[in-house]
């Protein structure tokens, strides 16, 4: 375990960066490339643990990944009704979108079965969500203890349902599209809420039926998809942590440059901007939807903050931010609360308790609810040392609740902001040097 110190910045963040490219679209490029017939060239592919676990599970169900540099693929892939058998279980490692988007696929391949494992992180992630609505279309799945990894899928001839999903999750929603790409009728999902909806835009770019009708999304047969190449943006997640960062510590300024700006991943953004934080960018309107991904450069600044609500419905647009949120809560006036995030829970750590439990140790007036938390703002923080309990965005979280305390902040375990986000440290380093 590597401990890194994170001192205050008392001459702030400045400077342009690029953030990494987006994790959830890195994903489903490597998988949607798995899927097609034809070569497909992925441009900005994410080179970070957990993507690097979605390329080896596709290349251990038959796609050819050829690693060109520059975070540039070309993918060919078995085609949709085409995967390989595994020569023994696929390993997810600690990615939760790769555990529960390529069984959508796979579970339409009727005769087959594939065996799921991950590290102890994903061992303790539900994958109920998935196997309700897949065993309702025809496959069949054997879990640890009914919901836990390892688990073994058997292929099906599916057929297309009507899901309602009790909990929005873009993850989950994915799942059962993929897999009604295979069905004879029409599959649709009902989500409670938005979420994020990177994979009917990518879909809907490979020539797949699909439709939006508010929180109701159809997705009809297809026999292959039409995908030629798919262009990552910068990851909106990852540019989070920068924009806390210079909203926080004084004198800051910074630019972020080429930022995904999905209205589905911009929920922290209008947040940010809710609480009096200063971020300027061209952000995409709510409710738009457009095959493509939008982008947009963010400029950055530091300024007072007040506290405010976020509501259920606003959680799934903001479901990775929302530890920035608690962080923000600390250093503004008045009352932060968030409600109706109890997916918070089952993410890599349970973030409700670990990010209450670490803003607490640093000096925070915070306490956990059954959905949520609230932060009552003193000002900041005084600092100390937080655990990233293997969680990568907690591990980040930390180096930012460092550069804006008082005192300082050790992080224990910062070798876990690697999966999703391998350079930031070196980022850092350029923001604080200008």
């Amino acid at each position: 375990m590597t401990t890194v110190r994170f001192d205050p910045a008392p001459a702030g963040l400045k400077g342009t960066l690029r953030v990494p490219p987006d994790k959830s679209i890195s994903h489903r490029s490597a998988i949607f490339a798995a899927m097609a017939p034809e070569p497909v060239r992925v441009r900005n592919y994410l080179d970070a643990a957990d993507t690097n676990s979605t390329l080896a599970a596709v290349e251990k169900v038959g796609a050819l990944v050829e690693r060109r540099g520059g975070g540039e693929l070309v993918i060919r892939g078995t085609g949709l009704r085409e995967p390989h058998p595994a020569d023994g279980p696929i390993d997810v490692g600690n990615a939760g979108t790769l555990m529960r988007l390529l069984p959508g696929w796979l579970a339409a391949q009727p005769g087959q079965r594939w065996t799921f494992d991950g590290d102890s992180s994903i061992r303790r992630r539900p994958v109920d969500r998935i196997a309700d609505p897949l065993r309702q279309m025809g496959a069949t799945i054997e879990a640890t203890n009914e919901r836990f990894p390892p688990f073994t899928l058997h292929g099906a001839e599916l057929r297309g349902i009507e899901y309602v999903m009790p909990v929005a999750s873009a993850q989950v929603k994915s799942c059962v599209l993929i897999a009604g790409m295979n069905t004879a009728e029409p599959t649709t999902v009902v989500e409670p809420a938005p979420s994020r909806d990177h994979t009917e835009r990518m879909l809907a770019a490979a020539g797949v039926p699909i439709t939006r009708d508010g929180v109701r999304v159809t997705v009809g047969r297809v026999d292959e998809l039409g995908l030629d190449h798919v262009d990552v943006p910068g990851d909106a997640s990852s540019a989070a942590f920068w924009v806390a960062a210079a909203v926080l510590v004084p004198g800051s300024r910074i630019v972020l440059e080429d930022v995904n700006v999905n209205w589905t991943r911009t929920g922290f953004l209008r947040i940010v901007e809710r609480m009096g934080g200063i971020v300027l960018g061209d952000l995409e309107p709510h409710g738009a939807f457009t095959p493509g991904e939008p982008v947009s450069e963010l400029d950055v600044a530091h300024g007072p903050l007040r506290g405010t609500t976020v509501d259920a419905e606003e959680v799934p647009l903001a479901i990775d931010e929302l530890p920035l949120v608690a962080l923000l809560g600390c250093f503004a006036e008045g009352e932060t609360v968030v409600r109706g995030a109890q997916e918070l829970k089952v993410k890599e750590s349970d973030r409700i308790a670990t990010v209450v439990d670490g803003l607490g140790a640093l000096g925070a007036d915070i306490e956990a609810t059954d959905d949520g938390f609230v932060v009552r703002g003193t000002g900041g923080l005084r600092g100390g040392r937080i655990g990233s309990h293997g969680d990568h965005r907690l591990a980040m979280l930390g180096a930012i609740a460092g550069l804006a305390s008082r005192e300082g902040v050790e992080v224990d375990g910062m070798e876990a902001a690697a999966v999703s986000y391998p350079g930031f440290t070196a980022d850092l380093a350029t923001l604080l040097a200008r």
